[in-house]
């Protein structure tokens, strides 16, 4: 079982910036991949970026050049940079790890962009 812990949301203007940050515990391989989905009222959940044991990382579309996903593995923690933050990355986003023995989910942080 794997347990993780988010903290990191809130409410920001326009243009303004968010970290979020995930903590892992339990039990845990070196090959995993973490990262963060999103769901906004009405929509589907959507993969925001991950990043694997090795670093790469993954990002949609939408936050390109806006978002950077970073991990530190010693800490067992994934992070979120969040910049140029627009109302449309309003949502409660989910902190995942992932092995070959399943997928975990946070209990995810509400994202709240608005002035």
């Amino acid at each position: 079982q794997v347990q993780l812990a988010e903290s990191g949301g809130g409410l920001v203007q326009p243009g303004g910036s968010l970290r979020l940050s995930c903590v892992a515990s339990g039990i845990i391989r070196s090959d995993n991949t973490m990262g963060w989905y999103r769901q906004a009222p009405g929509k589907e959940r959507e993969l925001v970026a991950s990043v694997d044991w090795t670093g790469i990382t993954n990002y949609v579309d939408s936050v390109k050049g806006r978002f950077t996903i970073s991990r530190d593995n010693a800490k067992r923690s994934v992070f979120l940079q969040m910049n140029s933050l627009k109302p449309e990355d309003t949502a409660v986003y989910y902190c995942y790890f992932e092995s070959y023995l399943g997928r975990y989910w946070g209990q995810g942080t509400q994202v709240t962009v608005s002035s």
